[in-house]
Parts: C-alpha cells; structure tokens; sequence
C-alpha cells in the first residue's frame, strides 16, 4: 500500500507539472504564477508576497490540482471541491482522490455553486479594492 500511495503522489506531481506546463503562455490574473510557484515550494522575490494592493485567494478558493482560482468548482466523492476541467481529466484516468489517494466510491461531479458565488463575490471586492 505504501508503493501505490508513492505512486499516486507521483502522478499528482506529474498532474501538477502538466497542469502548469499547459497554462504556459495562457493570461494569468496578476499573482497567479507567484502562487503558482509557491505552491511548487519555488522561492523568487515575486512568489513571496501578492502584488502591491492584491490579496491572497483563500486556500478553499483554489483548485488542489491546477493550484489557481477556480471559475467552475464541482464536489467530487471524495468531498473536496475541484476545477471541473482539471477533476476530469484526472478521472479519465484514474478512479482515486488526487488528495488523499483513496479509492472513489463514484465518479459523479457535483456543482459548487455556494462556492462559486463566493470566489465571484471575493474576485469583485479585489477588483474595487
């Protein structure tokens, strides 16, 4: 159980890697590509603190497989909410929890509309701040 649980740590590394090799030249919302560099433990003065007047998204906010902001937030089996794109490309592949490496009980994907009118909101204060 070890073997496979370094495994799925491994895949959602690679998963991570491919994530942010795919936005590569995608426009990115000011300070993202610093979260995005912190999260990966990369420290560069840009990475170390949000741009003069911008706040840090909340941890709930952002997608545990994309690391940024989500825009379509869906629950999926395992109770932890996802970027929709990002969980089912991870589905289409494999039937585990990209967090906790347990198996799903379903594949089922269900809106996050709660917390996507909270991002909305959160999104709106930071661009009249």
């Amino acid at each position: 159980d070890e073997a496979a649980a370094v495994g799925e740590e491994a895949e959602l590394a690679a998963a991570l890697e491919e994530s942010a090799r795919l936005e590569v030249g995608a426009t990115r919302a000011p300070g993202d590509q610093a979260r995005v560099a912190e999260r990966q433990g990369v420290s560069s003065p840009a990475a170390e603190a949000p741009p003069e007047g911008e706040e840090e998204p909340p941890d709930d906010f952002v997608c545990p497989i994309t690391t940024e902001v989500m825009s379509d937030p869906v629950m999926a089996a395992d109770g932890h909410a996802y970027e929709r794109t990002a969980i089912e490309r991870w589905l289409a592949s494999k039937s585990t929890s990209p967090l906790t490496g347990g198996e799903l009980e379903h594949s089922i994907l269900v809106p996050n509309h709660m917390l996507r009118r909270m991002i909305r909101d959160w999104q709106g204060a930071q661009k009249a701040a």
